[in-house]
This record gives structure tokens, sequence and C-alpha cells, in this order.
């Protein structure tokens, strides 16, 4: 080992090495690229920046003056990169290295500036690593490690994409080392891919759990949680504890709940910035808080001194996040526990997750108020203030106080000031009890009641309940059993409350508008009022309603036809011919109906042209449009004629007037449609858009005589033309 290195970490109080600390920093390891699998706890970081050292310095005692950076140290939280680069600043600090992070949340700009000034190790988070990269400010160039910390956690939380990109970035002849808590199928083909010949590390002993870390899994009620976790932070009293909880929501409710109890609580949570998150923790490390509430986003990375609690308020959602929650206490050889509240309805996901997790945990319940004050009572006794000296101010005021009470009472009152210094614990109740069922008691003597509604009148307890409850003048205790049946309903009561019930609705039984109650004697037959029919006799069936009488059918509608509509349009054509005949429908009314084609036709008189007769039609623009705008907008041709051929003029044709449409006589009924809407110029083509003609807006309102043809029948307009100012 290099003895810049060697003597750091004798100066932090490093006898020994961890197990993955030695592993990673045998010589026959120096130059490999590693895959390393360690608990939680084990001294990762301080493993890999022994194991990097020999790689970034070679044979020397320093480093040499800050340029390109030399390694690269990837993490998937902020927190972790920040935690990462305080271990390695003062791991390499006598070997004159210079650490530099790129995070997200902070400047980016400040980050640009420390790059350009040179850094020889380069700690940041996947994301913002990246951005560097690609806008030239981070160089890779000179990358001779690049470190994974809690790979896992990065691939899990969607960073494969970032990370493929660096490591394709980076020189191939590179050192790359994994370490990650666990090694999943995904982890190990990211190594196959970006590895050489990786040597697997692993330092997981076969023991279900950490050694340090005592597990208790603690039954309260459902309504007692929060309650329970108070009772065990006050329990406890630990200088650092920390309670996950899984939602942000459940992070602030808890927060403000314990902030109103008198601790000093901070949070963690992502949508805290990350000068929020960074004073939050160093409140931790100060003493200024001592209960962080947390999501997952603390579970990994970080390590706080004196943190030696870690509470479970909702369950984690899979077994490596209940290790990696409970990894933040029992570090580097300290002892922690590790407390799930376990409300009844939890109890089977709460052994399930243990036993994926091989956790053999404590089952027991919650410190209760009693146990609290002991143990307030004990700490007390045992503080170190009993046994120092006192000063002459604090004599001479202990005398003072001895003059003026007598001892006992002047211990009362100290005692009472000490426990009024910390918050009062929760009278929790039994989680047993509050899950066993409610008893219920017998009834007793009763009386039946028919009521007038049933379930045909759509009648339910639950408004039968709290009507009987408001007319009768009774209490729901009173109302035994309550039987719906079709047409009535049957409602048991209690002797000692008929006097009453019977005083409340009086003679007539009416307890509200169209519901009545009657008493009966002994117990309802329900079988006789079910609407279930008898086996023996099958449910008649309703009688069929007869039909309803049809007109009698027109001399034209009796025609003998094969088949209505279509089939009497072959039988008017002489030597057409026949479709076969449908079979007769069933019912004799149906035959009797006549078809809808069959029926009589409105008679139209001759379009002859001829007014005697009849009246010209009138083309669409001879209508007066009084109430429309002439503002050269399409409009719908008018109605054919019933009967009218629709066929179009020959091809060639000059189409005067209204003529074009297949009518005799132009607008204004005259033959040829003379005038100036007939016999002239042919007009354009439909499809010439050119020859349009479209007004100015707010054009004055056209008269009759001014509209022609309308809408033509290959879909063009006939529009008139105007003559320009």
């Amino acid at each position: 080992m290099i003895q810049t290195l060697s003597d750091a970490l004798a100066e932090r109080g490093y006898d020994t090495l961890t197990p993955v600390q030695e592993a990673v920093t045998t010589a026959e390891l120096q130059d490999a690229d590693l895959l390393v699998s360690a608990q939680t706890g084990s001294g990762k970081t301080v493993g890999f920046g022994l194991a990097i050292g020999p790689t970034l310095m070679g044979a020397e005692e320093r480093l040499p003056a800050a340029a390109a950076p030399l390694a690269l140290i990837i993490a998937p939280t902020r927190e972790l990169a920040f935690q990462v680069s305080r271990e390695l600043g003062w791991l390499f600090a006598k070997a004159g290295a210079r650490v530099a992070t790129c995070v997200g949340g902070m400047d980016m700009r400040d980050e640009r500036r420390a790059l350009d000034r040179g850094a020889h190790i380069v700690v940041g988070t996947p994301g913002r690593l990246r951005d560097h990269i690609q806008r030239g400010s981070l160089d890779l160039t000179s990358i001779r490690a690049v470190v994974l910390d809690e790979a896992d956690e990065m691939l899990d939380l969607g960073f494969r994409e970032d990370l493929e990109f660096m490591l394709g970035e980076a020189p191939a002849e590179r050192r790359t080392l994994m370490f990650s808590a666990t090694v999943p199928k995904s982890i190990a083909t990211l190594a196959q891919h970006y590895q050489r010949d990786a040597v697997r590390v692993t330092t997981l002993s076969d023991r279900s759990q950490h050694a340090d870390i005592a597990y208790q899994a603690l039954q309260v009620a459902q309504a007692d949680a929060e309650n329970a976790i108070i009772n065990v932070l006050r329990y406890h009293d630990s200088e650092n504890a920390i309670v996950f909880a899984n939602t942000r929501a459940a992070v602030n409710r808890l927060m403000a709940r314990f902030a109103n109890r008198g601790f000093a609580v901070v949070c963690l949570s992502g949508e805290l910035s990350q000068t929020e998150r960074s004073h939050a923790l160093q409140a931790m490390r100060d003493g200024r808080a001592r209960v962080c509430v947390a999501t997952d986003v603390a579970a990994r990375g970080i390590d706080l001194p004196n943190l030696d609690l870690v509470v479970h308020a909702e369950l984690p959602t899979n077994a490596e996040g209940l290790l990696h929650r409970s990894g933040r206490t029992g570090r580097a050889g300290r002892k922690g526990i590790s407390a799930l509240i376990v409300p009844p309805k939890m109890m089977k996901r709460a052994d399930r997750l243990l036993k994926t997790a091989k956790i053999t945990a404590e089952w027991t319940t919650a410190p209760g108020a009693d146990e609290i004050l002991r143990r307030d009572e004990e700490r007390l006794l045992a503080d170190p203030v009993w046994t120092e000296a006192a000063s002459e101010e604090e004599d001479a005021f202990a005398a003072k106080l001895l003059e003026m009470h007598p001892p006992q009472a002047i211990a009362a009152a100290y005692l009472r000031l000490y426990r009024a210094g910390h918050s009062a614990p929760e009278d929790l109740a039994s989680p047993t009890a509050a899950a066993a069922p409610r008893e219920r008691k017998p009834f007793g003597p009763s009386v039946w009641f028919a009521l007038s509604v049933g379930r045909n009148d759509r009648a339910e307890p639950r408004w039968l309940l709290p009507l009987l409850c408001r007319a009768g003048n009774i209490e729901k205790d009173s109302i035994g059993a309550i039987r719906i049946q079709p047409t009535e309903s049957f409602v048991e009561l209690t002797e000692s409350s008929l006097p009453g019930f019977l005083k409340a609705i009086g003679s007539d039984g009416k307890l509200e508008d169209g519901v009545t109650i009657r008493r009966i004697e002994g117990t309802p037959d329900f079988a006789r009022h079910s609407d279930s029919p008898p086996a023996a006799k099958p449910r008649p069936s309703a009688p069929r309603k007869p039909a309803a009488p049809r007109p009698a059918p027109t001399p034209q509608a009796a025609a003998p036809a094969p088949h209505a509509g279509a089939g009497a349009k072959y039988a008017a054509h002489p030597g057409a011919p026949q479709k076969p005949a449908r079979a007769a429908p069933k019912r004799e009314a149906y035959e009797s109906r006549p078809a809808k084609h069959d029926a009589p036709k409105k008679s139209h008189p001759p379009r002859d042209g001829d007014p005697a007769t009849s009246a010209p039609r009138k083309a669409k623009g001879d209508r007066p449009y009084s109430h429309a705008k002439d503002t050269g907008s399409e409009r719908k041709s008018p109605a054919r004629v019933w009967g009218q051929d629709r066929a179009k003029p020959a091809a060639g044709a000059a189409k005067s007037g209204s003529g074009y449409k297949g009518k005799p006589g132009g607008p204004a009924g005259k033959p040829g449609g003379s005038g100036k809407f007939g016999g002239g110029k042919p007009k354009p083509a439909a499809s010439d858009t050119s020859k349009r003609f479209k007004p100015p807006r707010g054009a004055a309102k056209a008269k009759p005589a001014d509209r022609a043809g309308g809408k033509r029948r290959d879909g063009g307009h006939d529009v008139p033309k105007r003559n320009k100012p």
C-alpha cells in the first residue's frame, strides 16, 4: 500500500482493514477489473479508493499536477456523490489530490471552472457527468480508472444509457471497478460488455443478516402506527435516527407531527433542492437535528456518524430496500437497531419480506408509556453530570436551594424539569385487542313487526334502520334482524323498547308517507313471503296480448305480389322475372299489415309548363332570399320534384337559365330561357377557379331577379357576372 494512503488511514483511526478493503488491495488484483459485492456499511468507499491508488499514482507517493482527470467515480444519488468526495478527499489529501464533484442541482458553471483548473478525481451523478462530457468540459482521454458505486441502484433508476455512454467514451485500456451490494443479472451483463476479464470479489458471508444490526418487528394497532414511532424515538433517545416512508406526502406529514411533539427533525426527499438536502444532512451531523424523515433517496450512501436507529414507518417495497435502509446503521463496527412498524394488515407482508431478505427479526410490541418513563429515569441516574465537580457558583446556588426547599422537593422538581424537556409518551392500544372481532351480546326476548315496503319498493336496511330509530324514538341496539321480502319487510325489536316504540308511532302505525308498520304474532314465515316459486309448480307464463287491429288494406296494396317493395316493381312490368315469395310470417296480424312500399303515392299535377294547369316551378335563383346576404357562399339546390327525371343535358348543349336542370323554360316561365339568364354565352367550367366571382364583404342584399341557378349537378356554381365600377 502507498505510504501516503497508509498515513491517512492511521490518522483516521483505522487499525485494521475491513474484509472488502483487504480483498480489493491484494497484489494479485492491482491491475485487474473488479466486480465487487459486499454488505452495506462495510467500507466500500475507502476500499475502491485504496484499489485505484496504485493505478493513479504508480510507484510515486504524490500525484502529478492536476490536469485532465485520472479517475471517474459514478454514484446514483447526489448525497452519495458528496459523501464519496469527502471520503476520497481525506484519503488522498497527503498525496496532493484534487477532487471535483459534478452533480445535478448544483451550479454547472462552478463545476466547469473547477474542471478547467484541473482535477485528479471527478465524482458525480450519471446525468450531470454525461452533460459535461457532451459539452466538452469533461475530458476523458486521460482516464485510468472508472468506478461504478452502487451499480445496481443506478440501473434500477434508469441510468443504463448514461453509463454505457460514459464507459464507451473512456479509454479502452482503463480499469473498471463495479461495487454493489447485490449482483443481479443486469450488472453481470454490463460487466461482460465493459470489463476485461473481471475478477469477481465477494465478502458476503453465509450469515442471514448483518451481525451489527438488531431487527425488530413491532406489532401495533392500525390507529397507533404514528404514535408507536414517537414512542420508539423516545425510548431509544438516539443521537441520530432516520424514519423511512414510501412517499413524499408521508414524509411531510410525519415531519410536521414530530415537530409538533418537540423533536428536532429535518426531512429528506426528492422534492427538495440540493442545497436543502445538504443543509438537512449537515444539521444531523452537527447535532442541531436528531431525527431525519426521508424517502428511499436516503437509503443508499448516507453515512451519519452517530446513527444507531432506523425506523420503517412504512414497509419497503422489496427485500433489497429493507437491507439498504437498515444499512444506514451498524456501519464500521457500530451497533444499530432497525425497527419495522407492522400494523395487523401488514403482518403477512412483513413476514414474507423478512424471509426473502433472510433476516431473523424479534417480533414484539412498541414500548408503552410506563416503559419510556422508566427508561428516562435510568438515563437520568446514569447521566455523568452527577459525578462532575461543582463550581463555586453552583455550590452557592445549591446551598440557597437547600435553605428554601427540602432535598426531596428539589429532587422532584428536577425530575419534572427533565421530563418537561422531552415529548410525552403515547398510550398505545394492544394490537391483539384491536384486531380481535367485537363480541355481540345476546339480543334477548323480541317482537316482530311488518313494514309495508319491500324489495319491490327498493327497501334496504341502510334506510329502514334510521327510519325506525327516528320515527319510533329508539336506539339502534334495540333493533335486531331486518328481513327484506318482495312486498314487505320484517323487523325484530326488543320487548323492552316496545312500549316507547308503540307510543311514538301512534295507533295508525305510520312511519312516514307511504310506509306503515304493524305488529305480528310469533316469527314470520319467511318461506311463504319469499319470491322464489315452488319446485312442484312451474311458473305460469303470461298470456299473450292480442294483436291490435290493423286498418284494411287499400286496393293497390291488396294486389297479390310475391314480395312487397322490389317484387311489386318487377310485377308492374310484363315479362319481368318474378322473385320467389318469402315464407309467410307466423303472426296473422303481420300478414294483414300493408307493406311500406305498397302505400299509395301522392299524385302530382303534370309539369308541362302550362300556367292554366300547373304553376311553373321556380328556379333557385328566383327565390327571394330576403334574409341572406349575397356573400357568394354555396347554397343547396332545391328539392327535386317527385318522379322528375334526373337525366343530365346532352353533351355540348347550351345551358340557358334553369333549363339545364331538366326543366322546360327559364326562371320566369319563359320558354328557352330568354333574357338575362337564357340563350347567352356558355358559363365557364366549375373547375376553372379563376372565373369564379367572390363579392366583397358586406355586399348589398340581392334582388330575386339577380340570382341564377345555384348549385349545378356537376358540383360547380353558376354565379352571374357583375360589371366592374
